[in-house]
């Protein structure tokens, strides 16, 4: 087993609000279902990454409805007009359970669906930074799928980021980290998607880098942060309440020594 420890490099933090690209320059996850359509786009201040959407194509339509020639064309201009894009996930197709139900299609023809795009990508649009998924349900899903990269040439270790799908909801489980540990051997730069703080804590050492939407859903469920008060009925949209989550995972979690974020000022009282 290709044992070499990782130490994870980049948290980013998820984000449904795009804008946040323009206000700080703390790695952001953003999914192109946020940025579709968009006549003005941010223009970036730190490193982000993109999320293909491909959860949502599934779970709400079965299929994918957007084609190739569309998300090329989309990654190209949020990378030439937002600019720092360190990668975009490709169209992949996910293999939990309830997933399979919606497409009718079982997890080899998923996997074969998910190696297909990106060799779509690729050859549509080489010069752009993909980041292929390894997809799957078992153990035994994720080392074939791997394998079928490698059988179709595609050198996984050779990408800013290849994504583990299916995993976010087990990501704090043992088996969660045995998929991991074991897919060193592609020598790829794994993004865990989707990771909570147990799940980071448990995994840390496999990824390269990870994405967390964790702290907006925890905030929609208390009060907002004091400054806050009479702004919102809670901080599941604040920049301020993501950024000192991202600072504590960064800082309490990962052990990183970062400063912490300039968050934006708080606008004064007009009553």
């Amino acid at each position: 087993m290709y044992s070499r420890p990782i130490t994870l490099d980049t948290f980013f933090l998820g984000t449904h609000h795009p804008n946040w690209l323009k206000k700080t320059a703390v790695p952001l996850f953003v999914s192109r279902r946020r940025l579709a359509n968009r006549k003005r786009l941010p223009v970036a201040r730190g490193p982000w990454a993109l999320d293909s959407g491909g959860f949502q194509e599934l779970n709400l339509h079965g299929e994918w409805t957007v084609t190739v020639k569309e998300y090329v064309a989309e990654v190209r201009r949020y990378a030439g007009e937002i600019g720092n894009l360190r990668w975009a996930a490709s169209m992949d197709w996910m293999c939990e359970p309830f997933v399979l139900a919606k497409t009718g299609l079982g997890v080899e023809e998923h996997q074969r669906r998910t190696i297909d795009n990106v060799k779509a990508l690729l050859a549509a649009a080489p010069e752009l930074p993909w980041a292929p998924v390894i997809q799957g349900w078992s153990w035994g899903d994720y080392m074939r799928h791997a394998d079928a990269y490698q059988k179709a040439g595609i050198d996984l270790s050779m990408f800013p980021a290849v994504g583990v799908g299916s995993i976010c909801r087990r990501q704090s489980t043992t088996s969660a980290g045995t998929i991991l540990a074991c897919l060193q051997d592609t020598k790829a730069k794994l993004h865990g998607f989707g990771f909570k703080l147990r799940g980071l804590a448990l995994s840390e050492e496999y990824l390269t880098s990870a994405d967390s939407l964790a702290w907006s859903y925890a905030a929609r469920r208390r009060p907002p942060l004091p400054e806050c008060v009479g702004d919102h009925e809670h901080c599941g949209n604040c920049i301020r309440a993501g950024l000192r989550w991202w600072h504590r995972v960064m800082t309490q979690v990962l052990g990183k020594d970062v400063p912490r974020p300039t968050e934006p000022p708080v606008q004064g009282r007009l009553f």
